[in-house]
């Protein structure tokens, strides 16, 4: 008779005629058994290896990093102002159902206050939104400190310092925005230029929310002309890349809330003048007018001095 497991005729068992084999060889039986146990573990340590690494990444539609100047070009009232606009929008009811009727119906975003170089707060890491009670969380945390104030301002610092925050934030999103809102050009820092072009190459879109209210600065500076269309043409960038603005800092809450509401749902603003359909087509602002400008207000000092 054969045996089906092993292929060969059964005979009579012999004696063993080396008895101290049986305790230093393992039988085919517990051979194949630490084996078999042997394969299970390198399996399963190797499920445990690759299984962080494909956790890590929480799917959203929108990675959004909100980006807010607190430089010397604002004083301390308008600081304020930026902050509770945001409170005021994420407790509002259409920009909480625009975040839940997405396609996943849940958007990553964080809050950041900047300046200079030198100057960068996170004031909420990057938080899962994706029911109302998850927006007013995010509200009340931006309620829960008081804003920050900085001198000089580079919006170039502030996009450098976005670029890798979604690298490692824990999610994927089907787009990436930084959405940056301030009243003044850069002129801190690298140039603006080449901050958005390494953003818009990650495949990153940088929206703009200038800020035109018309008054002097802290030190007494005029705000500089046609701080939209600087915006337009060396700010912002990449697919779908829009501006809103606002009409001084008490119309900031109306124009971030529109804002959102068009980031979140992926939409842009019905204006042509106020989209920008290839970031590779500038217009004819000179980027570079922010340093110019405080390159000649040093030199104006030193003359009076």
């Amino acid at each position: 008779m054969t045996n089906v497991v092993t292929g060969f005729a059964d005979k009579q068992a012999e004696p063993d005629r080396h008895p101290l084999r049986r305790h230093f060889l393992p039988s085919q039986d517990d051979l194949l058994s630490s084996l078999s146990r042997l394969a299970i573990a390198t399996i399963a340590a190797g499920l445990l290896f690759i299984s962080p690494a494909a956790g890590q990444q929480q799917a959203v539609d929108l990675e959004l990093f909100l980006a807010i100047d607190v430089s010397g070009s604002v004083d301390e009232e308008e600081p304020r102002l930026q902050r509770a606009g945001y409170v005021s929008a994420f407790l509002d009811e259409e920009v909480q159902q625009v975040i839940t009727g997405g396609m996943l119906g849940r958007i990553a975003v964080t809050y950041t206050e900047w300046a200079g170089s030198q100057f960068v707060r996170q004031i909420v890491d990057w938080t899962l939104i994706e029911k109302p009670e998850d927006a007013a969380a995010f509200a009340a945390q931006l309620s829960a400190s008081s804003p920050g104030w900085g001198t000089w301002t580079s919006i170039s610092n502030i996009i450098d310092t976005a670029i890798p925050s979604f690298e490692n934030n824990g999610f994927s999103g089907s787009r990436m925005v930084i959405d940056v809102s301030g009243d003044g050009p850069n002129n801190d820092g690298r140039m603006i230029v080449s901050s958005r072009d390494i953003a818009v190459n990650k495949g990153m879109t940088i929206n703009g929310l200038p800020i035109i209210n018309g008054r002097p600065g802290p030190y007494g500076s005029a705000q500089m002309a046609n701080l939209d269309d600087y915006y337009e043409d060396c700010v912002i960038g990449g697919i779908g890349a829009f501006i809103v603005v606002a009409n001084g800092f008490e119309d900031f809450g109306r124009a971030i809330r529109r804002k959102l509401v068009l980031e979140i749902a992926g939409l842009e603003p019905e204006e042509p003048s106020r989209r920008r359909v290839n970031s590779y087509i500038r217009g004819q602002s000179d980027c570079l007018i922010g340093e110019r400008i405080l390159e000649q207000r040093r030199r104006d000092r030193e003359f009076d001095n």
